[in-house]
């Protein structure tokens, strides 16, 4: 519907201008407004009232039968209302299209090939917290991507090489008694209990920490895929492995000539260093010491480099608070590569509270609070929608409290249970009319419901281009709040014919609505609470 006025304002407007088009707080001001006429009056030297008017004028008479009404409101905003007919065949249009309502359909050759990668934490132990907000973010993130017409890979990248797999084999040999604990060693009952579990396993590699580590990452990587693919019902399509997949094909040796033959590489204090103060970075970054050994920057631009070289037009990286400094480096050495349409999202951090106090939760005395901790206390739908409820890219407080209450104030059991209401209706009425007349749904509790309803594509637009999902959890509470005022002031069963059949077809509408939300955000629809 929004792009109905878009459409008209460009049509009708000479200059191209820039111009917001929003859903105001209030609704006396109407379905949708535009501050084009401020934008206009700019250009004019003119007064926005004036321009204002002059603008209504001239929408109406392009389209007369679309709005019920366009009025101004000082200073000079534009405000429409669609009309009775209008709403009544965008009820009829979300009938129609059923489970695919909000889905974008492209041609073949306009279909963007994209990579999200996220979590990729190292296989050196349980998923933290940060790991999880990734997981459900990049998951999410993949479904909008999907529903609007991308074609997506979910990739998990496995940091199986390396000094941090090398760490992790000396810190199994320290809780084995081979060698004396070092503060650089990971810590914590999950080595201790590998270790006592897979003592030949450690006899046959004390003398090589990196085979040694990496057969453990083995065992722990088994560990995360089960908590993210059957707790948490993330999906991924593929794991790539540094050590397999990057080292062992020569990726690293191919981007480093690539980045020589662009130019971009110079030699310092025995070092190869990438130019990364040319695409806005701090400092240059090292590729290869002067041990010859190459970087996780140089590992990690091989890795964008096979990206690119499978064919995708663009990657999203989703990664955890501790790298935020690397988003520089890494954005560089992907425009090397051709990879431009690449993004890097950063994640924030976390904090569990109970009774308004940091909690507790874990049982594992000296260790960190896990992701499947979590899950296992309030449920993965309550974690996934509690996580994508704030922003990424701000601190969240996780209250668990509130988590774990069944009531309206629990944002996950109210948009559930609105669901589950609307589906217990049309279960109690059985087959539905199709012929049924939609011109009579005309309370205020009728429109409302089905101009919320005409909204979730424009939802999944906008979540498509800026990846502020917590736009979704946002549209699935106001949905969700709409539909009950619907239930609670609007009659179905008991009603004359016209009026079941006419309300029948709006709370089908709805369950479609809120089963396609629920399918973007992962949650479940429950057929009973």
């Amino acid at each position: 519907m929004r792009q109905i006025i878009i459409d008209l304002i460009k049509k009708t407007v000479p200059k191209k201008i820039d111009f917001d088009v929003l859903i105001p707080d209030d609704e006396k001001y109407g379905h949708y407004s535009t501050n084009v006429a401020f934008r206009l009056a700019k250009e004019k030297k003119s007064d926005p009232m004036a321009t204002a008017e002059e603008s209504k004028n001239a929408f109406l008479k392009k389209e007369p039968f679309i709005f019920e009404k366009i009025e101004i409101s000082k200073p000079g905003f534009i405000n429409f209302s669609f009309s009775l007919d209008f709403l009544h065949k965008r009820l009829q249009e979300i009938l129609k299209a059923g489970n695919d309502f909000g889905k974008k359909k492209l041609s073949k050759s306009k279909i963007e090939k994209v990579q999200v990668e996220f979590i990729s934490a190292n296989p050196t132990g349980p998923l933290t917290l940060a790991n999880g907000r990734g997981g459900f973010f990049g998951d999410v993130l993949s479904n909008v991507l999907q529903w609007s017409g991308y074609e997506v890979e979910r990739e998990y990248y496995v940091n199986d090489t390396g000094n941090q797999i090398i760490t992790f084999g000396k810190s199994i040999l320290a809780a084995a008694g081979f060698l004396k604990e070092e503060e650089e060693f990971y810590k914590g009952d999950y080595i201790k209990k590998w270790a006592e579990k897979n003592k030949k396993i450690i006899e046959e590699n004390k003398n090589n920490p990196l085979k040694l580590g990496q057969r453990a990452a083995e065992d722990f990587l088994k560990l995360i895929k089960k908590a993210v693919q059957d707790k948490a019902r993330i999906r991924f399509d593929r794991f790539t492995s540094e050590d397999k997949d990057i080292h062992k094909k020569d990726l690293i040796q191919k981007v480093l000539k690539l980045f020589d033959k662009e130019g971009k590489v110079y030699k310092k204090d025995g070092a190869m260093w990438l130019k990364t103060t040319e695409f806005g970075d701090d400092k240059d970054r090292v590729l290869m010491t002067s041990d010859h050994e190459p970087t996780y920057f140089l590992a990690d631009a091989g890795h964008y480099l096979e990206t690119k070289e499978r064919g995708f037009d663009g990657k999203i990286n989703v990664l955890g608070p501790d790298h935020y400094g690397y988003v520089k480096r890494i954005q560089s050495a992907a425009k090397i590569i051709g990879l431009e349409k690449s993004e890097v999202i950063i994640t924030q951090a976390i904090r569990l509270v109970r009774d308004g106090k940091e909690a507790k939760m874990s049982k594992r005395k000296g260790e960190f609070v896990t992701f499947e901790d979590l899950i296992d206390e309030v449920g993965e739908d309550v974690a996934r929608f509690f996580f994508l409820m704030i922003s990424v890219g701000t601190h969240m407080d996780f209250d668990i409290g509130l988590a774990k209450e069944r009531s309206r104030k629990n944002p996950v059991f109210y948009a559930q249970y609105a669901y589950v209401r609307a589906k217990n209706i049309l279960e109690k009425l059985g087959k539905i009319s199709k012929k049924a007349d939609l011109s009579i749904l005309n309370t205020k509790e009728d429109l409302n419901l089905i101009l919320n309803l005409s909204r979730f594509p424009e939802v999944l637009e906008d979540t498509s281009k800026d990846y502020q999902l917590h736009r979704l959890t946002r549209y699935a509470q106001d949905l969700s709040r709409v539909f009950h005022d619907f239930y609670e002031k609007e009659r179905v069963i008991g009603e004359e014919e016209k009026i079941v059949n006419a309300r029948a077809s709006l709370i089908k509408a709805a369950v479609i609505v809120f089963q396609d939300l629920f399918e973007v955000l992962g949650i479940s629809a429950p057929d009973k609470m």
